[in-house]
């Protein structure tokens, strides 16, 4: 099932959330690499989502690129559920191999 959202989002089978905090002013307390990139996710995380991975994961001691790895990897994961987003990689994967 396919839900259709207004604004940015685009189309995703993911559930949304609703959030009780002011996004941009969370956003604008984390740290600058964080911020950078966030800009270039593929998903629209939530600032709150994002920092709280952030600094589990600077709790537990890794780098900052650890970070972002680890942050990537968990997006990669969140894709691989969207059944929106795996059938257009499938469709741009047939595209490009013909």
């Amino acid at each position: 099932m396919t839900i259709h959202r207004s604004g940015n989002l685009g189309q995703t089978s993911l559930r949304g959330k609703r959030r009780a905090r002011n996004s941009m002013q969370t956003y604008d307390t984390l740290p600058p690499v964080l911020r950078a990139w966030l800009c270039q996710a593929a998903l629209p995380w939530s600032p709150s989502s994002a920092r709280k991975i952030w600094q589990r994961a600077q709790a537990k001691g890794l780098s900052a690129d650890d970070t972002l790895a680890l942050l990537q990897r968990s997006e990669r994961q969140t894709l691989a559920r969207d059944e929106h987003a795996l059938f257009f990689s499938d469709k741009i994967c047939q595209k490009t191999m013909s």
